[in-house]
């Protein structure tokens, strides 16, 4: 009886552990969200492979089709150049976004925080770029009936055009393809993939983490500005004092909306120091380890088209990258000069008066990676805990 009882365990756990290796075989190169078909920089580029471990095959990772007006030209591999680490392809160029909605589905909601990640495997580097939500667009690729009254928007009001609940774009990937295809359209600005966080997500994912630190030269006060001030999203924004804090979802949540009493760019620099604290503990001993467990738990509470298969090329370079390697960069203080521009349906508003051209130009470094990081302006580094020196 024992010996038939040890046979049956082990043929269901060999079922089991085949069900679930077909499972991810399939899933390994499919997109978890929609997928954006958008012309992209890194479409010339060769495919790097990926092998599915449940799989036991190499399919060429996924990369885009369409081709842009000005594509950047095709690099081929020597016998002595540098390959690009973890399976990756040489340059990764991904969206990301966080959503103003606790929606699980996403339905409405504003992009207010929107950065563009450079992922180079070779070197390995990632640079961050802030893309101030406040700047004026032209939207495109609106539905027919909505085109004429929507020639424009501010630019976290593109996601909300294309979310499920508006469905006002004629392309792919809902609120993230509508931004993708406003940021290529306006300046030239072309993107691979997407992840977008709304604010459950946002909060659970720091849990899962065990929470994060974050290192303030100076106190942050995020609290009512005097008895008047009843704003509802107002409440519980809480204070942070200098120095070393250690955040939980909810407090990590508050601490990247404070903006009364600083404005906005220093709003986008304390979530950057927050995206510090983020990769920090992603880069941890105890966190690497189940950092892949950890991704698979929270993935049907993202928006995001990148596969499997490229989340584990990301995973894998996170402990190859050097503190130096990882930038951030926003554009300089003195092109944040605030104006007024008439967006369609809201009237005469606030917006960021930044030449079209000076944006380009910018972006267009950022894409060769050659933007020097200077913390006074225009960039950072992380701080260093000096628990971990």
């Amino acid at each position: 009886m024992k010996k038939k009882l040890l046979i049956v365990l082990l043929v269901l756990a060999a079922a089991l552990l085949i069900g679930g290796g077909l499972f991810l075989g399939n899933r390994w190169n499919k997109p978890i969200s929609e997928a954006i078909s958008l012309p992209s920089r890194t479409a010339s580029l060769p495919a790097a492979t990926e092998t599915s471990p449940s799989a036991g095959t190499e399919t060429p990772a996924p990369t885009q089709t369409d081709e842009p007006a000005a594509p950047l030209p095709s690099t081929t591999f020597t016998a002595t150049a540098p390959r690009p680490q973890c399976g990756g392809p040489e340059v990764m160029y991904i969206l990301a976004a966080g959503i103003d909605t606790d929606d699980p589905n996403y339905t409405y909601g504003l992009s207010d925080v929107i950065r563009v990640i450079r992922v180079d495997f070779v070197t390995p580097r990632v640079t961050v770029l802030t893309i101030p939500r406040d700047l004026k667009v032209d939207l495109v690729d609106i539905i027919e009936s909505k085109a004429a009254e929507l020639p424009n928007a501010k630019l976290n009001q593109a996601y909300f055009y294309g979310s499920p609940g508006m469905n006002y774009f004629t392309g792919t990937g809902g609120g993230m393809g509508l931004l993708a295809r406003v940021l290529a359209h306006n300046y030239d600005l072309y993107v691979d993939n997407y992840a977008a966080v709304n604010m459950v997500a946002f909060e659970e994912i720091i849990d899962a983490m065990g929470g994060v630190d974050v290192y303030l030269n100076e106190p942050l006060d995020g609290r009512p500005l005097g008895k008047d001030d009843v704003d509802p999203y107002k409440q519980g924004q809480g204070y942070f004092p200098k120095g070393w804090n250690h955040l939980t979802g909810f407090d990590a949540l508050s601490f990247v909306r404070i903006r009364d009493r600083y404005g906005e760019v220093a709003r986008t620099d304390h979530q950057t120091l927050l995206i510090c604290g983020i990769q920090e503990k992603l880069r941890s001993p105890e966190i690497i380890t189940s950092l892949p467990k950890m991704v698979l738990s929270v993935l049907n509470d993202i928006q995001t088209d990148l596969t499997i298969a490229q989340i584990r090329q990301l995973i894998c370079l996170l402990p190859k990258l050097s503190r130096e390697n990882i930038q951030f960069v926003r554009f300089p203080d003195e092109w944040m000069v605030q104006g007024r521009a008439d967006i369609a349906r809201l009237g005469n508003t606030f917006v960021w008066d930044i030449p079209v051209e000076k944006i380009v130009e910018f972006i267009n470094a950022f894409e060769n990676d050659t933007i020097p990081v200077v913390v006074e302006e225009g960039g950072t580094t992380c701080p260093v805990n000096p628990a971990k020196k």
